[in-house]
């Protein structure tokens, strides 16, 4: 668990902030926005202060404890490093949300919808710079039966994911600066297609090999 101190700290820090602001927040705190940029969802202050950094807590006692019963537990070590940091940066990026969520609800001029589209695409260019040094696992990646049972699908897969996920944070980041209510469509867009061109490009792979290891099985 100490791996994750830095992650839980940031997010414990974010619930001592909301339970600092608790006394000044109004009744109903708007806590969802819809994809027009405006709140559609609203929570009782006292669950806005804490029900975020609660949640934050937990993913970060189940971050720590997955690698412990991933089946290729063994090979944890190739990429323990970017496990690592991966987890506590999604973290990190709960207790910016959860200060930011806060700070507005105080009438502070934050902007949430620039705040959360800049935020997200510098966690998709984080995660994307990282997907060649992850390896096979039950628990982080792009995991298809194909890429779990092919080595080689795998590395290809994560080398093509790397760039659509680089791209998807690049053009969320200048969405946010530039157009913030454009921001969850492009994402949405570029995230999905970035992720099912990796799933069909997994299959391909694994197919290629296949054949080429049984040519005859497909002659």
């Amino acid at each position: 668990m100490r791996k994750m101190a830095p992650g839980i700290v940031a997010v414990l820090a974010a619930l001592i902030f909301g339970l600092w602001a608790l006394p000044a927040l109004p009744e109903q705190v708007a806590t969802h926005w819809g994809l027009d940029g405006q709140p559609d969802g609203w929570s009782s202050r006292t669950s806005a202060a804490i029900l975020l950094p609660a949640i934050g807590v937990g993913m970060g006692v189940l971050l720590g404890f997955l690698p412990r019963i991933d089946p290729r537990r063994a090979d944890f070590y190739l990429h323990a490093g970017t496990y690592w940091l991966i987890a506590n940066a999604v973290l990190v990026f709960l207790a910016i949300v959860h200060s930011a969520v806060i700070g507005s609800a105080l009438g502070w001029p934050i902007p949430l919808s620039r705040i959360m589209a800049i935020g997200i695409g510098g966690l998709l260019l984080l995660i994307g710079n990282l997907m060649t040094r992850m390896r096979p696992n039950w628990f982080m990646g792009i995991r298809t039966p194909w890429t779990l049972s092919s080595d080689l699908a795998w590395r290809k897969t994560h080398r093509l994911a790397g760039y659509g996920f680089v791209g998807s944070g690049v053009l969320s980041i200048v969405a946010g600066i530039v157009r913030p209510e454009w921001a969850p469509w492009i994402l949405m867009i570029s995230l999905g297609a970035a992720g099912l061109g990796s799933v069909i490009y997994s299959w391909i792979v694994w197919r290629d090999e296949q054949e080429r290891s049984h040519p005859e099985a497909h002659s």
